[in-house]
């Protein structure tokens, strides 16, 4: 199996072999048994059901020192990949990503993703409310230390509960999710402006409580994602150029878009996150 890593991957992945061991114990009904390899182990897990729309998660634990990706990886790096196309009754899954952390990729660039353990809520849309749901998910991620894993696994679980006892830790991941946005808003932290300056992108970010956090430069800092209208738009990092009270200033290059793709009119994801807040923007460029 070969492991690919996107057009801006400042290092090359390595290949190697995995041993699937016994499943860890997990509980029968509201999540499947733990599916573990050397370095990592992923779950599927069941919320109450409601109707024809349900929550759910898929969970990874990761051993000490390794790492698994977001959606976008940064730099370098491998996003998991995962379908739901063999489910029973499942008419649409969508992966609420919660807030990613930033890490050395060691060779000079960033990447961003989770370490020790995450739970990715899921969204589930069922085509007949009245009948069982059994979700199927063929999951492919990547594992990665100072060289990289790939990892596939095979999850299944039938969502039977009418009050899960899994509630509690998809609640929690959800909180970690960035909530929408818009350009402008009041929150803790918000993006106030976005323009354009022919290949070069600016975003002003404002915190509400930067005042109140003079001389504390930890919690003053922010972090800011952006992301292409398709995944294969790999964007640099946005880099942070210039802090005043109340507002922090990053740019970005309009470079890692793919083959014939046009920035006029691209419609970003911006994701902005401090002051213990977090959220995702739209953002059109002219």
């Amino acid at each position: 199996m070969t492991l690919i890593v996107p057009v801006r991957a400042a290092s090359t992945a390595a290949l190697a072999t995995f041993a699937c061991l016994a499943p860890l114990r997990a509980n029968a009904q509201d999540a499947s048994p733990w599916i573990k390899d050397t370095y990592s182990s992923v779950r599927l897990i069941a919320g109450s059901r409601s109707g024809n729309v349900l929550l759910g998660g898929i969970g990874f634990q990761l051993q000490p020192g390794w790492k698994t990706y977001w959606r976008t990886p940064g730099d370098s790096g491998v996003p998991p990949r995962i379908d739901f196309t063999k489910s029973d009754n499942v008419e649409t899954v969508k992966i609420l990503w919660p807030l990613p952390t930033k890490f050395p990729d060691g060779a000079g660039g960033i990447s961003f993703g989770y370490k020790n353990q995450v739970t990715l809520p899921l969204r589930i849309i069922a085509k007949s409310p009245d009948k069982p749901v059994t979700l199927r998910a063929a999951i492919s991620y990547a594992v990665c230390e100072k060289l990289c894993i790939p990892v596939e696994a095979q999850a299944e679980l039938a969502f039977v509960s009418v009050a899960s006892t899994e509630d509690g830790a998809i609640s929690a991941a959800l909180d970690t999710v960035p909530k929408p946005a818009k350009i402008g808003d009041t929150a803790p932290v918000s993006v106030r402006d976005v323009r354009r300056e022919g290949n070069v992108v600016h975003v002003d970010v404002a915190l509400q409580d930067d005042k109140a956090s003079a001389g504390k430069e930890k919690e003053r800092d922010v972090q800011l994602f952006v992301e292409g209208p398709t995944p294969d738009w790999a964007l640099p990092v946005p880099k942070l150029v210039k802090r005043e009270p109340g507002l922090q200033h990053f740019t970005f290059e309009l470079d890692g878009l793919p083959p014939g793709a046009s920035a006029d009119g691209a419609a970003l994801k911006l994701t902005v996150a401090g002051s213990g807040s977090a959220y995702e923007v739209n953002a059109k460029l002219p």
